[in-house]
């Protein structure tokens, strides 16, 4: 009898599992509803980013607004940055100017937009020098040490021992005017932040275990340096790279306000806010707002540069 209850209860168990089963299985094989896919797309994980981080997501929407400037600038404005109206001459922002005109006539909207191109280009090639320059002195010096790191490290004192743009400014005086110009001379200010960085990195990988291990294995310097210290002590320079580009933007701005730069009626931005100071109490748009867009970029790259080195992510 009880062999005859077990033998007849079997089916119907199994028959309520595979009913549970289906009855599990059957929902993942149905379409995902068109809400939960726009909450999993990109505008669900950039509204997720906005809420976490909403300065970060301004931050990366301005800079690259500001990128796409110096990319295609004709793409944001059909007016001519080198030639002017003389009937619209100093003309407050509005509809047809939206930052308005300067002395010449000219729509200050499109120099402010063309500008970025020669402005963040003087930049970028002004850090990456200074990263290339000073990543080398550093590894160089914190991997050799002894005589080498004395020598390089009394090379960066002094120049440390300088101010930054009284040192530019020397440097652009001696080589002449002009944007690689200016981009030469902010670099080699730039250069002890990043061979100290890099020099403390490789001190602190140098005398680890695998370090050690590819040194007595007979493997020669450079390899050790390329393959076993660079890769790690490089992280941190990147995110000093990327501070560093923020501060690289004032100076390069400050050497062409004061004239360093590309000569008129070339559009930079630095050079836009030296051309509207002569009109500050009738035209205070001239210098004010190019001003503005210099202090919103720098802005914007300080912050994402504070969330790389943090680690911090949008999503």
């Amino acid at each position: 009898m009880s062999t005859s209850v077990r033998t007849s209860t079997t089916p119907t168990t199994t028959s309520a599992t595979a009913s549970v089963t289906a009855r599990t299985t059957t929902p993942s094989i149905l379409p995902v509803p068109a809400d939960r896919r726009t909450r999993n797309g990109i505008a669900g994980t950039v509204l997720r980013a906005f809420r976490r981080a909403p300065g970060l997501v301004l931050a990366a929407v301005v800079l690259t607004i500001v990128i796409a400037w110096a990319l295609v600038p004709d793409l944001f404005t059909e007016q001519d940055p080198l030639m002017g109206e003389p009937a619209d001459r100093l003309q407050a922002p509005s509809t047809a100017h939206l930052l308005g005109t300067d002395h010449l006539g000219r729509d200050v909207l499109s120099r402010v937009v063309h500008g970025a191109a020669a402005s963040l280009g003087t930049t970028a090639i002004a850090v990456l020098i200074a990263f290339g320059a000073g990543t080398l002195l550093g590894v160089v010096s914190g991997f050799l040490g002894r005589g080498v790191d004395a020598v390089v490290m009394r090379l960066i004192d002094v120049l440390q021992s300088i101010p930054g743009l009284l040192l530019s400014m020397s440097v652009v005086v001696a080589l002449g005017f002009g944007s690689v110009n200016i981009a030469l001379a902010v670099a080699l200010a730039s250069i002890p932040a990043f061979a100290r960085v890099a020099r403390g990195e490789v001190l602190r990988w140098r005398s680890t275990l695998f370090v050690e291990a590819a040194r007595l294995s007979g493997i020669r310097t450079p390899e050790i340096i390329g393959r076993h210290v660079l890769p790690h002590a490089v992280a941190p320079v990147f995110a000093l790279a990327a501070l560093e580009f923020g501060s690289a933007i004032l100076a390069v701005s400050a050497l062409s306000f004061l004239g360093y730069g590309a000569p008129p009626p070339q559009p930079e931005w630095g050079l836009l806010v030296s051309e509207g100071r002569d009109f500050l109490a009738s035209a205070w748009w001239l210098t004010t707002l190019p001003g503005l867009v210099i202090a919103g970029v720098v802005l914007s790259v300080n912050r994402i540069a504070r969330s790389i080195g943090s680690g911090r992510r949008l999503s």
